[in-house]
């Protein structure tokens, strides 16, 4: 009997998470491992808050606010109120629902727990079945260099609302943690049949997945074809602050551009329909594949993981580029 085959995405917050819920309904539970960015990772009143694994986990679980994308659906905010009554201002919003799940969380970390074993528990009790990982278990914080000084993700995300601009991207500690167990097991998986990097921010969610050591090199020598999904649409950020960060350092905001930034790690590239005539005037020559790429609908985030699906299977019969 032939063993199924394995896809594996790799994805940051709410357009990660969009591909992601598509991905899960395509493929079942053994066909798929998402791994998630958690250089967003932060402490804040003596909890560790993970962004971006929280957002795909609201997502998979049919739990996030439909309009924002992340958070809870149906929230409720009296441990705030409480807060704010005695004079502690929050930056950063956690409502109740949202608080009980860092408070499981910090209760599992200080048990012993690594994040990527607390991760797991999360998911089964949200009643996920698709594997969820974050990219390590060990401590990377990206770091945000402005003309406000060198921030603190969040800080430069939530509190300061994107607005300083934005010199550099650095991620400490990535260059010596560890990717998570699922992670290089996905990735020395013989069924491996593709590699996914969903529409997330390139610099924000992706390159702190990529700069843990040994991932670029592994995805290069795969036999299994890469893909991305662009982030752009006719030069605007699908979601958050895409387009505004690459202006900031001097880069085009345009799909191509993303593409161009992932270099040899592709062996193709999704875009939207719209973008599909610049790209043959720029003379690319990735492997393109045009669909609509905005994912308004569950249905439109399915659509999108089979064009996934079916453009890393064609890829998989066509040699590798200089291969």
């Amino acid at each position: 009997m032939t063993a199924a085959r394995h896809y594996l995405a790799l994805c940051g917050g709410v357009g990660g998470a969009k591909l992601a819920l598509g991905l899960s309904h395509v493929l079942p539970p053994d066909q798929l491992t998402i791994v998630v960015n958690n250089g967003d990772d932060f402490d804040y009143l003596g909890l560790t808050i993970c962004p971006d694994l929280d957002t795909v986990t609201y997502t998979l679980a049919g739990l996030a606010h439909p309009q924002q994308g992340w958070g809870r659906d149906e929230e409720s905010w009296a441990a705030q109120a409480v807060q704010q009554a005695l004079g502690v201002e929050p930056w950063f919003q956690l409502g109740d629902k949202d608080l009980g799940l860092h408070l499981a969380r910090r209760a599992m970390l200080d048990a012993g727990q690594p994040l990527s074993a607390v991760t797991a528990s999360i998911t089964r009790g949200f009643g996920i079945a698709h594997a969820v990982s974050p990219m390590t278990d060990d401590t990377v914080r990206t770091l945000v260099d402005t003309d406000a000084g060198l921030l603190p993700f969040q800080d430069y995300f939530v509190r300061q609302r994107c607005a300083p601009v934005v010199r550099r991207l650095c991620y400490p500690g990535a260059d010596s943690a560890r990717p998570a167990p699922s992670f290089l097991a996905a990735l020395n998986d013989p069924q491996l049949a593709g590699v996914i990097i969903c529409p997330s921010n390139p610099y924000l969610s992706i390159d702190p997945v990529l700069a843990l050591p040994g991932v670029r090199p592994a995805l290069r020598q795969l036999a299994a074809p890469v893909i991305a999904v662009a982030p752009i649409v006719s030069g605007s950020a699908i979601k958050g602050p895409t387009a505004k960060i690459m202006r900031e350092l001097g880069l085009d905001p345009s799909a191509l551009a993303v593409a161009r930034h992932y270099g040899d790690l592709l062996d193709g590239y999704i875009i939207d329909a719209g973008d599909m005539s610049a790209a043959r005037q720029s003379g690319a020559t990735l492997p393109l594949h045009a669909c609509d790429i905005i994912m308004k609908t569950l249905d439109d985030k399915i659509r999108l993981a089979r064009h996934c699906l079916d453009f890393a299977n064609e890829l998989a019969h066509r040699p590798r580029a200089g291969g």
